[in-house]
């Protein structure tokens, strides 16, 4: 690069580790490793750095109920969620954890700092306290009618169906989501950091408005400051899993102090990681970052961290958490002597056809379930940047466009383009490139190159309207020598980097599949098959493939920050190194010899994305078939209850389902005159032996629901408890199939 390299330590949002990453998760951690890639291709030296965050009451509560210690909860989570995260190819430096010493150290350091100057106090507060489990309740764990419009069973902080927001003391008729107990007003001394502080005010007002965050987020924000900022409450009582505040005992930080504070714990372990070895030790023992200590020499903290850094730091957000991030987190770092962020990046979220991601529909999707139907996270990667933006929109995966896009770029336009020159060149050549015309020749102008973009972005070139073809036809002539096709690429390239550097994704991506249409246009326009078929145009045959491979190669280049693993596959091919955004000035070389092609990408089946959804509707039914009545199920009167047609029934035949992992089919007699199929998850608890003949208590009137292994026709019903164990109920003797369950 000519210009000088930049220092930029990167982070995504830490997950919480109280369940598995889903695809609106991935929205945002694969939006970070495009930038972040697009970073080291440039030549950059940039860090990538996250962590599990840990503490808190739902990580508490949740290893409570399995029985576990929270910290054997939180290590099974990080190896899930790190798991997850590398078979998406998301290429983190370092992926910590919050509840290590090196968060604990800078919590403390932090705290300190921030009491010193001025901005920590305590305060008597009034909370809804569980009489049952002994605890104060967060406001997500008080659940009862909406004040404003009376709609039931809403958490403690806002209406689902109103929308209003208020106190848990507000709620009318509050009940704990844990015990089911109605809970009781409590008073207990809190800590406050003082962020109503006149200096803690001016600051954020300026920093808010000094270019670190989107306009229409600093908009947002101007909302708060009109409102007036609040003193935020840091402490939260025992029972509590997290770090105990210094020489308050019973007192703890609240998650959301500690929680961004692990961006800078995990680079200090980094770092640590980074320290030359003492002599004598072993070098050769890689970090889950899969670097090597003393690789690359000592990583420095304080340059990254401390107030006077010269260094960037770029966080990516979702929008619901812009508040922590752009008032609480620069605030604390400000006044404790670190530095501020120099971007966030604040994106949407993800709906799924339109909607927002729903269990009962099937989309609500886990990244492991994603994997194990559609297999290559690199199509949702490629649809993600297609649809991504600089901005705070929400994206939308449309699952027919998803197919359709997937199957239509990367296949038939991208990876055709080597699959036509190949076969050719190692047919015909010995594999070999031969010269091709550089863009010093080139004769097109930049009017033509946007008005050939400009037809691309209104209609598609195979499809062009007839006001647009005679346009087309003469811009298109224009390019029909190959120095005008590089210029092309090269008029291009500037703009795809600045929409990778402002994370315009989708800008990139049209530009880049304008080039690759254009690229096929110039493959159908010269025709190497009939080059080859007539023997007459060797030179040109090799000519015409040679320039093909070379803007392959480019094109591979532009589409490498997206697509990590195709673009290794397309290296290995064109048998070069990993390829960086410098090698996009340049061409292989003359008699440079290709690798035998091998197929690089198989189109999306849309039978895969159907039994996707499918799969998850199916997994729905199966955990309600067996879930526990909890104090949040919803409550419902007789007459709701006398809908459900609860039957006796006959298991005729019980058989093992190919392929399902949870499934048993069971073919069951209601008396009826005629059989039923049903399809229920109860394959760990029974051998298909053990059901033939029994009788058991069937939903009759459930909607038949079309599965990827049949049609089931109601549902079994089973209990299960805390532990491991299904059992499906069974009526007392003398019950016949087709009796009512009343």
């Amino acid at each position: 690069m000519t210009e000088k390299s930049r220092k930029i330590l990167v982070t995504s949002a830490l997950p919480y580790a109280n369940g598995p990453i889903h695809l609106g998760h991935l929205v945002e951690y694969i939006q970070t490793d495009i930038w972040v890639r697009f970073q080291k291709m440039r030549g950059n030296d940039c860090y990538y750095v996250c962590a599990d965050d840990t503490h808190g009451t739902p990580v508490m509560l949740r290893a409570e109920s399995e029985k576990i210690a929270p910290e054997a909860l939180i290590s099974r989570m990080h190896t899930e969620h790190l798991r997850d995260f590398q078979d998406f190819h998301v290429g983190f430096d370092n992926y910590y954890t919050t509840h290590s010493e090196e968060t604990r150290e800078l919590a403390y350091l932090i705290y300190k700092q921030l009491d010193q100057a001025g901005l920590i106090g305590k305060k008597t507060i009034e909370q809804l306290y569980d009489p049952v489990k002994e605890m104060f309740l967060p406001d997500r764990f008080v659940k009862g009618e909406c004040p404003k419009c009376g709609a039931k069973d809403q958490y403690g902080d806002s209406c689902e169906s109103c929308s209003a927001t208020y106190s848990p003391a507000e709620l009318k008729n509050p009940y704990s989501a844990v015990s089911g107990a109605t809970p009781v007003r409590k008073e207990s001394e809190h800590y406050f950091f003082k962020l109503s502080d006149p200096k803690c005010v001016n600051f954020l007002q300026e920093w808010t408005r000094s270019g670190a965050l989107q306009t229409e987020a600093a908009n947002k924000l101007d909302e708060w400051f009109k409102a007036g900022l609040s003193d935020w409450d840091i402490s939260r009582d025992a029972p509590y899993f997290g770090f105990e505040i210094p020489g308050a005992p019973g007192k703890y930080f609240y998650v959301w102090l500690d929680a961004p504070i692990g961006y800078m714990a995990s680079f200090k372990n980094l770092c640590n990681k980074s320290l030359p070895l003492p002599p004598g030790e072993n070098k050769n023992h890689p970090s889950p970052s899969g670097k090597r200590a003393g690789d690359e020499g000592s990583l420095n903290f304080d340059e990254y961290w401390k107030g006077d850094s010269q260094t960037e730091l770029f966080h990516f957000i979702g929008k619901d958490i812009l508040y922590f991030h752009a008032l609480f987190w620069p605030a604390m770092l400000k006044f404790s002597g670190f530095r501020t962020p120099t971007r966030i990046c604040t994106h949407g979220f993800l709906t799924v056809n339109g909607e927002k991601m729903s269990k009962s529909r099937g989309t609500f999707i886990t990244a492991r379930s994603y994997l194990d139907h559609i297999k290559n996270p690199e199509y949702l990667r490629y649809y993600y940047a297609a649809k991504l933006n600089g901005t705070m929109e929400d994206i939308d995966l449309n699952l027919d466009d998803f197919v359709a896009r997937v199957n239509s770029d990367l296949v038939g336009k991208y990876v055709n383009i080597a699959a036509r020159a190949s076969s050719f060149i190692q047919k015909h050549f010995s594999g070999e490139i031969c010269k091709v015309p550089d863009a010093s020749t080139a004769t097109v102008s930049f009017r033509s190159v946007n008005a050939l973009k400009k037809i691309a972005s209104d209609k598609k070139l195979n499809n062009i309207g007839s006001e647009d073809a005679k346009l087309f036809e003469k811009e298109l002539a224009v390019l029909s020598s190959e120095s005008n096709l590089f210029e092309c690429f090269n008029s291009s390239r500037e703009n795809i980097e600045r929409c990778y550097e402002n994370r315009e994704y989708g800008k990139a991506i049209r530009e880049i599949m304008w080039l690759a249409d254009l690229s096929n246009k110039y493959i159908d326009k010269n025709k190497p098959w009939e080059l080859a078929k007539n023997g007459s145009g060797g030179n040109r045959l090799h000519e015409v493939c040679s320039v093909s491979i070379n803007l392959f190669r480019l094109l591979t280049i532009y589409l490498k920050p997206v697509l990590p693993a195709l673009a290794g596959k397309a290296e290995k091919f064109l048998n070069t190194n990993p390829l960086n955004w410098e090698d996009s000035i340049t061409l292989l070389p003359v008699r440079h010899r290709l690798n035998d092609y091998e197929h690089l990408i198989t189109r999306i089946d849309p039978k895969l994305v159907i039994s996707l959804v499918e799969a998850n509707i199916s997994s729905l039914r199966t955990k309600n078939e067996s879930k526990n009545m909890s104090p949040e199920s919803e409550m419902i009167n007789i007459e709701e209850f006398g809908k459900i047609d609860l039957r006796v029934a006959k298991i005729v035949k019980a058989e093992h389902v190919e392929g399902a992992d949870k499934l048993l089919k069971l073919t069951v007699d209601l008396n009826e005159g005629r059989t039923r199929t049903v399809f229920a998850g109860i394959k760990s608890a029974y051998q298909p032996e053990q059901l033939e003949g029994r009788l058991t208590v069937v939903v009759a009137n459930l909607a038949p629901r079309k599965m990827k292994f049949g049609v089931s026709e109601g549902m079994v019903l089973a209990a299960s408890g805390d532990q491991p164990g299904i059992f499906i109920l069974s009526p007392d003797s003398g019950a016949e199939p087709g009796m009512k369950v009343k």
